[in-house]
């Protein structure tokens, strides 16, 4: 049942995720139901199989459901076709990876302008200005000429953000965002996510760092493709 709430903004009901192995049916997710608030930084922890990155590519329209239903700003997201789902995500979502995924012939100002170009927003002529604003706010302007190869693991992240955000998306999903970068990189890019959040985004991070976790605002922790406990975190960002 949809939840009567202006600020809800992620609201999965009785979502199901089955795989198809050698063995049989994988049952990654088991009818989850998630209601996520607009303004929420939420951690989601789990063991490696738990379900935690199955329940982000749901989410993000990366993955389909099996059974269940997914709304995200109102929109069902699996009720959506390929080319409709990818405009929408697009526009909704920023997805963060663990690898960085960044093209490697692309500057990282170019990088960052891509999804612009894709989704044909903003106009043509404020694109190259807003790339600019994001590599500022992620404190990496200086490096705009740079490809990807010539970056630190911290800095390919950090633009690996700023073109998460580049169509300004009301949500950031990062998928194990500091899974590969050192403790004190690891910690910057989370305080890049508080900023974040002060700014009116809603963040969800998968992470497998706990310290991480405590300092979201709620953490989600997954086991055996069920959210075994919900709980308030530290919100150091108020």
């Amino acid at each position: 049942m949809t939840i009567s709430n202006p600020s809800l903004l992620i609201d999965l009901n009785a979502v199901t995720k089955a795989y198809q192995t050698d063995a049989g049916f994988f049952m990654a997710l088991k009818s989850i139901d998630l209601h996520i608030n607009a303004g929420e930084f939420v951690a989601i922890v789990g063991k490696s199989g738990s379900g935690k990155t199955t329940l982000i590519n749901m989410i993000t329209g990366l993955d389909r459901p099996t059974d269940g239903e997914i709304l995200v700003g109102g929109e069902k997201v699996e009720k959506l076709g390929e080319n409709q789902l990818a405009i929408w995500r697009g526009r909704t979502i920023g997805v963060v990876f663990q690898f960085f995924q960044l093209l490697p012939t692309l500057t990282t100002l170019e990088n960052v302008m891509l999804p612009m170009d894709f989704c044909a927003t903003p106009a043509f002529s404020e694109r190259r200005d807003r790339a600019m604003e994001l590599l500022r706010l992620m404190e990496i302007e200086d490096q705009a000429s740079k490809l990807p190869a010539k970056l630190s693991g911290g800095q390919q992240q950090r633009v690996a953000i700023a073109r998460a955000l580049a169509t300004d998306p009301p949500i950031l999903a990062a998928d194990e965002p500091t899974g590969n970068l050192d403790s004190r990189t690891a910690a910057a890019v989370f305080s890049l996510f508080e900023r974040l959040i002060s700014l009116g985004k809603t963040v969800l991070m998968v992470t497998h760092d706990p310290d991480l976790a405590r300092r979201a605002g709620r953490q989600l922790h997954i086991a055996d493709g069920v959210i075994v406990d919900d709980v308030e975190g530290r919100q150091v960002y108020k």
